[in-house]
């Protein structure tokens, strides 16, 4: 198994970036987190967990061990997969996640996509006591350059994430709209509230 990739990253967006390794590039599957932790870097270490399927091969990074510790326990409840463990970390920080879990916070849970209230409640007794140890305190910021900009992201990042494009740029105009005044919206914030209204 592949513990890290190590070298230049050629490509970042909210929800992927390639990684050119002595000429190899690597496609890993981020989340927000991860994605703003490398921003504006040209190179970076990355942490690993590798899915292998009889159709696909699939990377999925992690800008700290502390992050992929989280993945790996919210994969480890039955009902959840690597995109949806995905997609709660772009909803939501590790630091932030981890207490909602501790504290037995259905509905922070809930408010993410896909997470009804079940699912919620078997993250929260399966990963309760175990969650403790995990100590994620990743949570960067990256402003958006311009709303042309931060749109395009955005409704790339939710499409990876897999909903509808057409769906994802209405989420994202409304979001826009609405914070008409507020310049310094961070892309990473209009996908999670994006993700709170698909």
């Amino acid at each position: 198994m592949i513990e890290y990739v190590k070298g230049e990253i050629v490509e970042l967006s909210p929800a992927r970036m390639v990684v050119d390794c002595n000429g190899l590039g690597y496609e890993i599957h981020i989340s927000l987190t991860t994605c703003s932790a490398y921003r504006n870097q040209a190179s970076g270490k990355i942490y690993i967990y590798e899915v292998i399927r009889e159709d696909a091969r699939l990377l999925y990074g992690f800008a700290t061990r502390e992050e992929r510790e989280l993945f790996l326990l919210l994969i480890s409840v039955s009902g959840v997969g690597p995109n949806m463990a995905r997609t709660i970390l772009s909803s939501m920080p590790p630091a932030e996640l981890t207490d909602a879990i501790a504290a037995g916070n259905e509905s922070a849970l809930t408010l993410v996509k896909g997470i009804g209230s079940k699912t919620a409640q078997r993250v929260i007794v399966d990963l309760k006591n175990k969650v403790k140890t995990v100590a994620g305190k990743t949570d960067g910021a990256m402003t958006a350059a311009g709303y042309g900009e931060a749109t395009d992201e955005a409704v790339s990042a939710l499409v990876m994430l897999g909903f509808q494009k057409a769906a994802s740029q209405k989420a994202v105009q409304t979001i826009l709209k609405k914070s008409s005044g507020k310049p310094d919206l961070t892309v990473e914030q209009i996908i999670k509230t994006a993700l709170k209204m698909l």
